[in-house]
């Protein structure tokens, strides 16, 4: 059984993101989506509010499953016994960061590989900080993430800013 990891930290969940889950999805047996707490970056949304989001998204898809986690990937990957970490790939300034990361993955653990995988042109320009730069400034982020999502981004941003207002 081939078991993957696609890591990230989904905040929000965009097109380019869904786009490669389903591909991904559909040349491995499991496909697990790790959501990472990442304590060096203040997200928009909780790791929870992330997984809740993703797994609303891809219910459709049946062989992906979506686990919360945080630490070293290589780590993660252990504990879930996937051989296969998937990363998408929109520009050539990707790559030059995801190959040194594969390495330093592989250097640590030889047994698990890095399948890299271009992200659809549709999708090559699209990143969750775009998205969340747009709705900040109160633009239509329709076009780039699906319609659960969309809404939970503009209630967060409208929360955020109340709260900011709240504090001054």
């Amino acid at each position: 059984m081939l078991r993957a990891i696609y890591p990230g930290t989904f905040d929000p969940v965009t097109f380019g993101h869904i786009d490669i889950i389903r591909r991904s999805a559909a040349i491995t047996d499991e496909l697990i989506v790790g959501v990472l707490q990442n304590k060096a970056k203040t997200p928009l949304f909780s790791v929870e509010e992330r997984v809740k989001m993703l797994d609303e998204v891809t219910k459709e898809i049946k062989n992906v499953k979506i686990v919360p986690f945080e630490g070293l990937l290589i780590d993660f990957a252990k504990e879930m016994k996937a051989k296969v970490v998937v990363r998408g790939l929109r520009a050539v300034t990707d790559f030059e960061y995801e190959l040194q990361m594969a390495q330093t993955n592989h250097k640590l653990n030889s047994e698990i590989e890095t399948l890299f995988m271009t992200t659809s042109l549709d999708y090559s320009y699209l990143s969750s900080s775009i998205v969340r730069e747009i709705a900040a400034f109160g633009g239509d982020i329709s076009q780039f993430v699906p319609e659960e999502v969309m809404e939970q981004v503009t209630k967060k941003i409208k929360e955020k800013k109340i709260q900011e207002k709240r504090s001054v």
